[in-house]
């Protein structure tokens, strides 16, 4: 189950954090992932993770012996990197070209390339909009239309978008950023409905706050010799007292990218540790 064995897969964003464990885990179960990210050493690196951690492929590996459980063989995760600006349009059909020449087809697409910012409408200057609408907005844009003509050609394909709690709630000091998240909620709900009978889907993962690399250079820019203090209180700020994992993100874009989830399309899954209980 779950698997994503005959899959090819574009994921944005896949440098560090959430990325990067959803290509990974993608690639363990059986995907092809070309990992898309505009930091191109960084892309190298995760490569290079990926390929050493291995995976599996479906079937039984050779029996030692009677009663003796058979395991998967180990093979080498078919991944490949593509430095990309998801909001430059000439180097969005370029990568996309480039995966497809690579792997013959594209049949799931997970926007997760993001960026953050700390602001409320007074003190967020409109470079600041401008900059987080290009990544957070115009990339999903993008990616989603360089996308939509390969799944109609090929008769189908999934879409998997990052939103955030912040496109369902009020978060304090996350103008800009819970701005550009809605659009990406609002753009999931459109796609949906717009490919629906076309076998596309497209449903947005919202996660809580996520412990990435961004978490913690933010503590040391924004509260240095106070990190440790800061850090548990944006984890306590979770119901179940933690920030969630990347790895947990990943899971849950596994089951929307497998055929487990084949009747789930439009929808917003919420990743918050009980922040939306109350």
């Amino acid at each position: 189950m779950l698997r994503l064995d005959n899959k090819t897969v574009i994921v944005t964003g896949a440098g560090s954090g959430i990325g990067y464990a959803i290509a990974a885990l993608f690639a363990k179960q059986g995907a092809k992932v070309a990992a898309l990210d505009l930091n191109a050493e960084a892309l190298q690196g995760i490569l290079g993770h990926i390929r050493n951690e291995g995976g599996t492929v479906s079937g039984a590996g050779p029996s030692m012996g009677p009663g003796t459980p058979k395991s998967p063989p180990r093979v080498e995760p078919s991944v490949e990197g593509f430095a990309c600006d998801v909001s430059d349009p000439g180097q969005v059909k370029e990568a996309f070209a480039a995966a497809v020449a690579k792997f013959g087809r594209l049949d799931i697409l997970v926007n997760n390339a993001g960026i953050a910012h700390v602001g409320n409408v007074l003190n967020t200057t409109p470079e600041d909009l401008d900059r987080l609408y290009r990544v957070n907005v115009k990339g999903v844009y993008l990616c989603t239309q360089a996308a939509i003509p390969l799944f109609q050609a090929q008769g189908g394909g999934n879409i998997i978008n990052m939103a955030s709690i912040a496109s369902l709630i009020g978060l304090e000091d996350r103008f800009a950023y819970s701005m550009t998240k809605g659009a990406v909620l609002s753009m999931t709900r459109s796609v949906a409905v717009d490919y629906v009978k076309k076998n596309i889907r497209c449903n947005c993962i919202c996660p809580a706050r996520v412990h990435t690399p961004f978490v913690d250079g933010f503590l040391k820019k924004s509260y240095p010799g106070k990190e440790a203090e800061m850090f548990k209180k944006l984890s306590e700020y979770q119901p179940l007292g933690r920030m969630g994992q990347p790895e947990e993100v990943a899971f849950m874009a596994l089951y929307l990218a497998s055929e487990e989830s084949s009747f789930i399309t439009g929808q917003a899954l919420p990743l918050d540790g009980g922040v939306l209980m109350a």
